[in-house]
């Protein structure tokens, strides 16, 4: 092993379900390697340009963007963007001479890790998702090590190159002991009641903003209560609408997810890979409603996953309108539900994915040397 300190690029982004992996990887890096230099490659424009610097964490954007699918002639643009983008990864790899380079999946990944690829820089894939995104599928010939959450994922990537870690989350959200009736305390509801925590993931949820403002008075006649995490665009109608009732909040985002979680006898979320690791690890009960608008449809993919092992309750997006508040209605007042679905959601749990990814890493860099 090399006494130089360890280089490393991380790249990817574009959502929380890509973002918070990525930081708890670097964190589990950190820790063995106090001495590392990290730099993180994201998109211009989006989130990760704001939450790696908040995690102490350096970055860099990239002008790259996703193919319209829907709108084709608007790709002349995107392919602009993407050799642009590699004529700069390219330069970020002259400059910055990593050790290795980490994808976390998402598009602004796909630039870093081809230029590393070619360059001859080892480069490890991790995958959150049980259908695997297009550009790790398309970088993963190259890359040394392929970390995965779901079994049978070798029908996307070369099987010796797979590693089953599950998907890093957190740290503040695994090491959280608060019992739940401390946790809504604190969160300023009443500890004897039960309480339906409800996020659309980090940059909110139309369908689920709309379906709990419809469910909202059946709820609160039936003495749920409820912590509603919104979205920006949302945040302003749904606390209108919330300042109705005692009991229910609604908020644009839930900074202490943590005692979120914590307090919530039943969660609604869509089913990203990040979510779903969360709510494996904590053991929670869920009704999943899957985004479509995502690639490959696999939020629904990922919802089935766990549907299949009776570890969750799925209302598909088309539906929700219609039959979430009913779906809410019947699993958050049915205590055996709740602790059968509990149970068979923890049981899918990977836990220390983060020092398991870490292991790949160190490995990898080590048979460089």
């Amino acid at each position: 092993m090399s006494n130089t300190p360890y280089r490393i690029i991380i790249s990817g982004g574009g959502t929380g379900g890509h973002i918070f992996p990525a930081i708890a990887i670097a964190n589990a890096l950190r820790r063995r390697h106090p001495d590392a230099e990290f730099l993180f490659v994201g998109a211009l424009g989006r989130m990760e340009m704001e939450r790696v610097p908040a995690a102490g964490f350096e970055i860099t954007g990239l002008p790259v963007a996703g193919f319209d699918r829907r709108r084709l002639w608007r790709n002349f643009a995107v392919v602009a963007k993407l050799f642009k983008s590699m004529r700069r990864a390219r330069r970020i790899l002259r400059d910055f001479r990593p050790d290795i380079c980490i994808g976390v999946g998402g598009y602004a990944s796909g630039p870093m890790l081809k230029a590393a690829q070619k360059a001859g820089i080892p480069t490890l894939i991790q995958e959150q998702n049980s259908y695997a995104g297009v550009t790790n599928k398309m970088l993963a010939r190259g890359a040394r090590s392929i970390c995965v959450a779901y079994d049978e994922m070798e029908r996307f990537f070369p099987k010796e190159a797979i590693v089953l870690t599950g998907n890093p989350i957190r740290h503040d959200i695994a090491t959280c002991t608060t019992p739940p009736e401390a946790a809504r305390k604190a969160l300023g509801f009443d500890p004897e009641r039960k309480l339906l925590l409800v996020v659309g993931g980090s940059l909110g949820a139309l369908t689920i903003n709309e379906s709990m403002s419809a469910a909202l008075p059946r709820l609160a006649e039936a003495g749920i209560q409820v912590l509603w995490q919104t979205g920006k665009s949302y945040a302003e109608k749904a606390q209108r609408q919330a300042a109705g009732y005692p009991g229910i909040k609604a908020s644009a985002f839930i900074s202490e997810m943590a005692t979120a979680y914590a307090a919530a006898d039943l969660v609604v979320a869509r089913a990203g890979a990040a979510t779903i690791s969360e709510l494996q690890l904590l053991g929670k009960p869920a009704i999943l409603v899957p985004s479509p608008n995502v690639a490959e449809d696999h939020q629904r993919k990922n919802a089935l996953a766990l549907v299949k092992a009776d570890a969750a309750r799925m209302v598909l997006d088309a539906d929700a309108r219609a039959c979430l508040a009913d779906e809410i209605l019947s699993v958050i007042s049915d205590p055996d539900t709740l602790a059968s679905l509990s149970a068979n959601v923890s049981r899918m749990a990977l836990r220390d994915s983060d020092e398991k990814i870490a292991d790949e890493v160190d490995r990898i860099i080590d048979n460089e040397n």
